[in-house]
């Protein structure tokens, strides 16, 4: 998470034009507002996962909602794109390798995830393992050293990630190990995304190229073409929700959030905050699905949660 935090700091900061409400709005920093953004992307990622998931038992099919996701954010982002020509910076297998890692097979995985398994898992076994599977990432590719006390966290986060599959067990939630899975892989795809924004130093703008223009030309008319659709069946405020969660909210406006929180309150704290996301997201599932965790379950947030701070604290550290 903390790589996410890292990266997104990177490339925010890259694309002055787009972010110079957040980055330049004050001369010093202004606690109070970068605590108000640390919040407010929590809020948006957590209920990310409850959207997500009642998206999942709508009439929509996964692919309707890939096709909300890229075709509603290349909307937005095409004239941000055709200013900035951002191809113009990147060669054709940087083009191809972050389109692919942002792109349809990532994404159908975490929809058909939810399918399978409830929201909690989704902070749990994505969200939660994210920072974990990068430090590993980091580790193997980059020889990024790592602290003792973040291979505490790691093995938390493995120990709180067994425990909601045992809980999942013990409630006699249905497939739920395939979404679980599904999820792990999902995370293992955006991780590499993290990894390669590093590395390339990717901006803002060839983010929303590659991840929005690229796949929605690649992806929007297979889908209207080809594949199944359950729009019309589908009532307009869970579509209407669909559109805003996929397309425009997290994507979008959760990146500017970033900028502002980890400008005005480092990105140490950020990801304090947004450890979170995965105990926020349980509640939320909780309380708007009905989907309620066994005591293993919320013992599993009781380990997860440290752990991701943990390794969010060391490794935003290290960048320091």
């Amino acid at each position: 998470m903390s790589d996410t935090l890292a990266s997104l700091k990177q490339f925010c900061c890259s694309d002055t034009a787009i972010f110079s409400l957040a980055m330049s709005s004050q001369n010093s920093p202004n606690p109070a507002l970068g605590y108000a953004a640390a919040i407010a992307v929590t809020l948006i990622w957590a209920t990310w996962l409850v959207a997500s998931r009642a998206g999942a038992q709508s009439p929509l099919t996964i692919y309707d909602q890939t096709a909300l996701r890229y075709g509603v954010s290349s909307i937005v982002a095409l004239p941000i794109v055709l200013y900035f020509k951002p191809w113009r910076t990147m060669s054709l297998q940087r083009i191809a390798v972050t389109s692919f890692l942002l792109g349809p097979v990532y994404i159908l995985a975490v929809f058909l995830a939810f399918e399978h398994a409830p929201a909690a898992h989704g902070g749990i076994f994505m969200n939660g393992a994210l920072p974990a599977i990068t430090l590993f990432v980091s580790w193997l590719l980059l020889k990024q050293s790592v602290h003792r006390l973040q291979l505490v966290g790691v093995i938390m986060i493995i120990a709180g990630a067994i425990l909601a599959a045992a809980d999942a067990a013990e409630l006699s939630i249905a497939n739920a190990w395939i979404g679980d899975g599904l999820f792990f892989i999902s995370a293992i795809f955006f991780s590499g995304y993290l990894i390669a924004a590093r590395l390339w130093n990717i901006s803002t703008t060839q983010v929303l190229f590659c991840s929005s223009i690229i796949n929605a030309a690649l992806f929007v008319p297979i889908w209207y073409w080809f594949l199944p659709s359950g729009i019309s069946e589908t009532s307009q405020s869970q579509l209407l929700i669909q559109t805003l969660y996929q397309g425009l909210i997290p994507g979008l406006i959760g990146l500017l959030l970033v900028a502002v929180a980890t400008r005005n309150i480092g990105p140490s704290s950020t990801a304090a905050f947004m450890a979170a996301v995965p105990t926020l997201g349980s509640i939320l599932g909780a309380v708007l699905l009905g989907e309620m965790l066994g005591k293993l379950g919320w013992m599993s947030l009781l380990i997860l949660t440290p752990g991701i701070l943990l390794v969010a604290f060391y490794s935003s550290k290290q960048r320091q």
